[in-house]
């Protein structure tokens, strides 16, 4: 079965709107979170978005993976990062990083080629 991560992208940002309008001070609250944690320090957007990916990858959050490949890519990321991100994840995850592993890439190739 072939995913549109386009499609999957958009249904994540309606989610989220939906979401963010339902559960007031919290989503306001998990959105500052989220800005100040990938955002430039130390560690650059980039590679705070390919930590991110790593992560989703290990604990399997499809739309994390979708989210956050979006987002490494915006940040510059390439395809070759990104294949040493999944490198890492299926290190720390064995067979289920192989699987969402190849869910990553598959996102990165529509969102590199949109780009």
């Amino acid at each position: 079965m072939t995913v549109n991560y386009n499609d999957e992208m958009n249904a994540l940002n309606a989610s989220y709107k939906q979401v963010f309008s339902s559960v007031g001070e919290a989503g306001t609250g998990f959105r500052q979170l989220h800005a100040d944690a990938v955002a430039d320090g130390v560690l650059d957007s980039k590679t705070k978005e390919l930590m991110a990916v790593a992560v989703a990858i290990s604990i399997r959050c499809e739309g994390c993976i979708t989210d956050h490949v979006y987002n490494a890519v915006k940040a510059g990321a390439t395809e070759e990062e990104i294949n040493e991100t999944v490198k890492v994840a299926m290190m720390m995850s064995g067979g289920p990083g192989v699987i969402y592993g190849g869910k990553a890439l598959a996102a990165a190739k529509t969102f590199l080629a949109a780009k």
